[in-house]
């Protein structure tokens, strides 16, 4: 299927998903081939490693550049690729970049009408006490936006109602389950009594109505100038944003009052440092079972069961990737709920969020923690027997040798991880336990065989975490470039194929995260490039290091051109371009009632079938022909807080 079928079929979020496999394939195939080429044998040629015999090393240690010599003239072709490495993936990262950026802009400019393309969210509405919410806001956006303000929708805080109402579901379908067990008619049912003093309360009660509405303008022009622009001189107050498209809002945070969102953010951010800490404790114990030789080092009393063959193959080969991938099983779940308390207003939003903090703690816990802890446990003979200057040199030297659990860790999570998707092990097991004890109705049965959407969440930081060891590895151990590509093309062909025959889209953002996508590997960059330089100085090679320290520099460079070049495109939508669709629009549907096509479309799902009074508010015909707006204020002249408290001009 050519990509711009794949986008009217699965929408622009999914087909630039895919394209991250098809980065990690542009971006590593050239290097391996250099890797390959030239870095194995000016490796493999050095006879380093058989020569100091307090080492633990592998064949795959032989072809690393722990091989190589202190102080050796072999340096400077790591340096040498180091630069090119670094040059090409500046190179492929631009390109990718702009044409990203370039199909996000063609698909708004060509995408047909919806309502988040009229719409703004404005939250922090401040208290009037004149007016209620709805009439303030119409007031403050016919004087302020006059020529171009449509209507609104209040945001009501229907929490309690839509928990109740999901309920009755429940107890409905209990009520046709024993109906049809019974051979009993099927009876249609009222809402529950909590339901409907709910339901009242909520279109009766002002103070349902929260400090936030769905604002929507006459043309794409007008949305934009609103949403791009600061609504007051109270920085604070009136505070405007794109609304998401309707499929996208996440309705229960909207009822979060804005100053506590602050709060709850530094709230979530110390729960994240300490669940990342608190979880190097089962990691490190993890990856001291990584290596056959190290454990016998220290526990030589336990030989006679490792050197049994099941045994080591299974400590060896499988058990530290598989541990590791049971800890991480519940982790997106918990990282998902943080962001929902940090109270982000869709789901977009909540899932670039959730895969940045999953990001940080696999590259804290699963990279530098397997580094570290495995590299110190291994080594501990090593460290007991030699003096303290020399223990800084031997990290160095034995940072590299992690490279066979991380290739073992790629196949484990990587490669199974990939033949899992295209089987689908996890979503049939589900469904036959759900259809064993849960599903009762025909209802049921359809929930449970919906094939759900891409979990981008947990998906894309496990992306970074390649790319993290694509990168690290290049210059140090070459030969773990072969699992990165062949994880990289299976996932793109699998992906591919899952997107078009399996999974539904549950939202479009145009491609919203690929700048959180770029920041991860120019962050994964960066890294290598320090590593390096700690790797360097171990060795002695100290006329490399200077050179080492332009590469950090130029990295952070290169990120803020791309970020000034392409990302505007990704937050902000021109208005030249809202003009030539609107121009189009009134050309070719000049009879559009889009008061009666945006009716609906941010109303809370629970009032789908019955609108709260007051909630849509339309500006009739004769009041858009004059200059000044009705308003129930009251007059303040000469006040000096009249202006703060309305946030109107």
């Amino acid at each position: 299927m050519p990509e711009p079928e794949l986008i009217r079929h699965a929408g622009l979020d999914s087909a630039v998903y895919v394209r991250i496999y098809l980065l990690g394939l542009k971006i590593f195939v050239p290097i391996a081939l250099l890797s390959l080429g030239i870095l194995v044998p000016v490796n493999w040629t050095s006879q380093t490693l058989a020569k100091n015999k307090n080492l633990t090393f592998n064949e795959i240690d032989k072809l690393s550049i722990s091989n190589v010599g202190k102080g050796s003239d072999r340096f400077w072709a790591h340096l040498s690729m180091a630069y090119v490495f670094t040059f090409w993936t500046f190179y492929v990262l631009y390109m990718e970049y702009k044409k990203v950026a370039s199909m996000r802009l063609s698909f708004l400019a060509s995408e047909e009408r919806r309502p988040d393309q009229f719409t703004v969210l404005v939250r922090n509405v401040p208290p009037d006490p004149d007016e209620p919410v709805s009439e303030h806001v119409e007031h403050f956006f016919s004087v302020n936006h006059r020529d171009n303000y449509l209507t609104h929708q209040v945001v009501y805080n229907a929490n309690q109602l839509a928990s109740l109402v999901d309920t009755k579901k429940g107890l409905q379908n209990w009520l046709v389950y024993y109906e049809n067990k019974y051979a009993r008619h099927p009876k249609m049912q009222r809402p529950t009594m909590k339901e409907a003093a709910e339901r009242e309360r909520i279109m009766h009660d002002p103070k349902a109505i929260i400090q936030a509405a769905f604002v929507s303008f006459k043309s794409r022009w007008g949305a934009a100038v609103c949403a791009q622009t600061q609504q007051s001189s109270n920085p604070t107050l009136w505070l405007t944003e794109w609304a998401p498209e309707p499929r996208d809002v996440y309705w229960p945070n909207l009822s979060i009052p804005f100053f506590e969102l602050t709060i709850r953010r530094l709230i979530m951010a110390v729960s994240l440092f300490f669940l990342t800490f608190f979880f190097m404790i089962p990691i490190a114990f993890v990856q001291s079972l990584a290596n056959i030789e190290g454990i016998e080092r220290v526990t030589p009393f336990l030989r006679p069961l490792i050197e049994m063959k099941v045994v080591k193959s299974l400590i060896q080969g499988f058990l530290p990737g598989i541990a590791l991938k049971i800890f991480l099983i519940v982790l997106p779940m918990i990282l998902m709920t943080m962001s929902k308390i940090e109270g982000f207003s869709s789901l977009s939003s909540l899932e670039r969020r959730s895969a940045s903090k999953y990001y940080l703690f696999l590259f804290v816990n699963v990279f530098l923690g397997s580094v570290i802890t495995g590299t110190a446990f291994q080594q501990l003979n090593s460290f007991i027997h030699s003096s303290a200057n020399s223990i800084p040199e031997t990290i160095g030297e034995s940072i590299p040798m992690k490279a066979s659990f991380f290739i073992s860790y790629i196949m484990v999570d990587g490669w199974a991880g990939i033949a899992a998707e295209i089987l689908r092990l996890k979503p049939l097991i589900i469904f036959h336990l759900k259809n064993t004890f849960l599903v009762k109705t025909e209802q049921d049965r359809e929930q449970a065989m919906d094939p759900g959407s891409l979990e981008f969440a947990s998906s894309e930081p496990r992306i970074q975490l390649y790319f993290l060891l694509g990168l690290v590895y290049s210059v140090v151990t070459p030969m773990l470039l072969p699992f990165i590509i062949v994880f990289f093309g299976f996932s793109y062909l699998v992906f591919r194929h899952q997107i078009i025959n399996v999974y539904n889209q549950q939202y479009e953002s145009g491609a919203q995260y690929w700048p959180d996508v770029h920041r991860g590997v120019i962050i994964a960059l960066i890294v290598s490039q320090i590593l390096l330089m700690g790797l360097m100085s171990t060795k002695h090679a100290a006329n490399s290091t200077p050179l080492l320290l332009v590469l950090p520099v130029l990295t952070i460079w290169f990120h803020y051109f791309c970020k000034n070049r392409f990302e505007p495109a990704f937050v902000k939508f021109p208005l030249q371009d809202a003009v030539v669709k609107d121009t189009l629009e009134r050309a070719t549907e000049p009879n559009l009632d889009l008061k009666g096509y945006l009716k609906d479309a941010y109303i809370h799902p629970v009032f789908h079938n019955e609108r709260p009074i007051g909630s849509f508010v339309e500006l009739e015909d004769v009041e858009e022909k004059h200059p000044l707006v009705p308003t129930k204020r009251t007059s303040r002249r000469g006040s000096p807080l009249s202006d703060s408290k309305s946030g109107s001009v």
